[in-house]
């Protein structure tokens, strides 16, 4: 995608009645386009006025606003910009970018103003993507991921690890250049265990995908139990909201219900299965087995009791299903004389009652501590692999760096072309921060991005 000598023009901030809406223009001719339609315009760069847009083709006012002015390469895209902060709703919007278009800019496509950022040296790929993902945010510690991205964290990384292999490189140049130093040639173990220290610490960053998968989409947590015994009540008033259908009727959960809780360190999202049972009810047995499904993929399960007479027999059932943290909830306690508290990692369960809301707070709070027992904490202080792409390039230079490292342990091919195999590795991390001109990774990158953007 070559960066193309126009001026591109978008609404920046979601459509649709508001109080403001921001209108971004970027190009060449950005400041001659916003010129062409203003009353007054900013002397200096960085500076705001407040001026009136008329259309030249009537003279008819479309909309007061207020004009900031940046110039190249100062600017987000390193280019001639424009933002215009004018009143929200559709018909103003519509009327100004109809202006702006009439006077030559044309509307950006998704993620134009990005792309153009990148391709002028303001940012690389990773930071490009790490603002995608700053605007796709669900959760505070997606949030946390991104702004590190954001700042080049994973970025250092990966040049880091770039130039690692470039240092491989060397020493290869070296030892089939210069055979006859003074130094003599490098020994084989010398260059196997500088491929060998790459590889390991690709594999350390390559580790941190499913946390950072976690982070984003929240630690799966699973509402488990025999019918009927509180699982429902237990999920709303976890959520501090109705949203699971309690009654007194067994079986009445026929599916699996989730919603997202965002108030830990780790995001959760919660979800209440289908009481398990033996049942012949048909559809009932399909809920039992999404059930199953849900308890066998998750990071921590909340058992349900109402007895507890019934903790030995209902966590045999759990644990046969998965290897996760259990924690027992004895559910309804507002019917008991006595509140059941939470001893260890023995059988004795947490009370908690829907009801009063009782054990409510000190439930999440072990949610809370169990997660990071299994998980440890968001990993918002080290470089992590936020994205498919980035896990696929890692293990591509990791694998070329394998099949180098053992063919030249080995001597099984001629040592120029055991090179070939390093050159690949720095090549995929070329491609994975966009030091490459590769076409279809930005257009891919790209396309996922809001306009505007």
């Amino acid at each position: 995608m070559q960066l193309r000598d126009d001026t591109i023009v978008a609404l920046s901030t979601a459509p649709g009645r508001g109080a403001i809406a921001l209108i971004r223009m970027s190009g060449s001719h950005a400041h001659d386009v916003g010129m062409s339609v203003a009353s007054r315009w900013p002397a200096h760069a960085r500076e705001v006025v407040l001026a009136t847009i008329r259309d030249p083709r009537d003279g008819s006012e479309v909309d007061q606003v207020l004009i900031t002015r940046f110039d190249a390469p100062q600017s987000y895209t390193g280019e001639n910009m424009v933002e215009l902060t004018c009143h929200g709703g559709l018909a103003v919007t519509t009327a100004l970018l109809d202006t702006l278009v009439a006077q030559g800019a044309r509307p950006a496509g998704p993620g134009e103003f990005t792309q153009r950022a990148v391709l002028n040296g303001k940012l690389d790929l990773l930071q490009a993507e790490a603002i995608g993902d700053l605007v796709e945010s669900r959760t505070s510690a997606a949030r946390g991921l991104a702004l590190a991205q954001l700042h080049g964290r994973l970025s250092s990384r990966v040049n880091a690890l770039r130039e690692a292999i470039l240092d491989v490189e060397a020493l290869l140049a070296y030892d089939l250049d210069f055979p006859e130093e003074d130094d003599g040639p490098i020994g084989t173990d010398q260059i196997t265990a500088a491929a060998c220290e790459v590889i390991a610490e690709i594999e350390t960053l390559l580790a941190t995908a499913p946390l950072a998968e976690v982070a984003s989409e929240g630690a799966l947590v699973v509402i488990a139990g025999a019918p009927n015994v509180g699982k429902s009540s237990l999920f709303n008033a976890l959520l501090g909201t109705p949203r699971a259908i309690v009654t007194d009727i067994p079986g009445t959960t026929r599916d699996a219900i989730e919603a997202r809780l965002d108030a830990g360190r780790w995001p959760v999202r919660l979800v209440d299965t289908a009481g398990l049972r033996p049942t012949q009810d048909v559809v009932e047995r399909l809920g039992i087995e999404v059930s199953e499904q849900h308890i066998r993929g998750a990071h921590l399960v909340l058992l349900c009791i109402d007895d507890s007479a019934q903790i030995q027999p209902a966590l045999g059932m759990v644990q046969g299903l998965t290897t996760a943290p259990v924690l027992t909830v004895r559910t309804k306690i507002d019917t008991l004389a006595e509140t059941p508290e939470r001893v260890g990692d023995g059988p004795t369960a947490i009370g908690a009652s829907a009801v009063s809301g009782e054990g409510v707070d000190s439930l999440l709070s072990a949610i809370e501590e169990s997660l990071e027992e299994c998980l440890g904490t968001v990993p918002t202080d080290r470089p992590v692999l936020t994205r498919t792409r980035h896990r696929l390039a890692l293990e591509a230079a990791r694998d070329e760096l394998r099949l180098f490292a053992d063919a030249w342990s080995r001597h099984t091919l001629p040592p120029v072309v055991a090179a070939v195999h390093v050159r690949s590795a720095s090549h995929a991390l070329d491609e994975l921060i966009g030091s490459v001109d590769v076409d279809d990774i930005l257009e891919k990158v790209f396309k996922t991005f809001c306009i505007g953007k």
